[in-house]
């Protein structure tokens, strides 16, 4: 399901400034950079989980300026970048399926936050047959839907924003 996200995310994420929630061990992040995303910020909540992104990006010897690790729940982060300034171009939740509720959550308040501008994508990983669009607030919207299996990649944008993406195929 990542590989098909990302083949259809595209050039977008080149030089895209990243945010990868609910890390886990960090393979989206590391999809976007590996793929010429310009910076990631990856938000782990599980200090073993975070100790497994750090060797990984270790590993890539990376600049500082282009990962950035933040140990804690997702909402929390996201408090905390909103009251630090900046924004990214793309963001992705994967919470755990038994609280892919929380991930909507914080996609939304991404968008509430700024964080996501203009032209901005949220994907957010979800159960097959989660009911995402009956929870989005009337200024979001679902700009494609990949399902397989027993997961789906649902993205997501603003509709009072400008460039507005929209996915052929």
């Amino acid at each position: 399901m990542r590989e098909r996200a990302f083949a259809v995310l595209g050039d977008r994420v080149r030089e895209a400034r990243f945010l990868d929630l609910f890390a886990g061990t960090g393979v989206n992040g590391l999809e976007a950079l590996s793929r010429g995303a310009r910076s990631v910020v990856f938000v782990e909540r599980h200090r073993a989980a975070a100790n497994l992104i750090s060797r990984n990006t270790a590993s890539f010897d990376l600049p500082s300026d282009r990962v950035e690790l933040m140990v804690r729940k997702a909402d929390a982060a996201v408090g905390h970048l909103a009251r630090r300034g900046g924004a990214f171009d793309i963001a992705w939740a994967d919470p755990p399926f038994e609280i892919w509720t929380e991930g909507l959550e914080v996609v939304v308040k991404l968008f509430e936050s700024d964080l996501l501008k203009r032209g901005s994508i949220a994907c957010l990983e979800c159960p097959e047959k989660a009911e995402v669009s009956g929870f989005l607030p009337a200024e979001l919207e679902i700009v494609r839907d990949l399902a397989g299996g027993a997961s789906r990649v649902v993205m997501i944008q603003s509709t009072h924003r400008e460039n507005v993406c929209r996915f052929e195929g």
